[in-house]
């Protein structure tokens, strides 16, 4: 019997409006050297963003970015996840260029 490969489903377009002034947040006083690294995708910056910054309700943040309410929620909730994670464990925070700016 052969097997067959499925292909994972295209990821959709996700519209971003912010342009971060920086890319990397950090522990004050510890080297970078002695930190791990928690990356962060733009997409879910811009997630964070609208809930959080602009205090947008899902549906509406959802709609900016042309996605699901679900996928929003989905999205957001790995940021605050990710977020925490840094406050809480001392790590390092990077913002990762999403694949057209790179």
């Amino acid at each position: 019997m052969p097997i067959i490969k499925l292909m994972p489903r295209p990821k959709k377009y996700r519209c971003i409006k912010c342009k971060p002034d920086a890319n990397y947040f950090k522990p004050r006083g510890i080297p970078l050297i002695e930190l791990e690294e928690i990356s962060i995708s733009m997409d879910e910056l811009e997630a964070l963003r609208l809930a959080d910054y602009e205090e947008f309700y899902h549906e509406e943040a959802a709609a900016n970015m042309k996605i699901s309410r679900q996928t929003f929620g989905r999205i957001l909730n790995k940021a605050h996840r990710k977020v925490a994670e840094c406050l809480l464990k001392g790590k390092a925070l990077k913002i990762e260029p999403s694949q057209k700016e790179e």
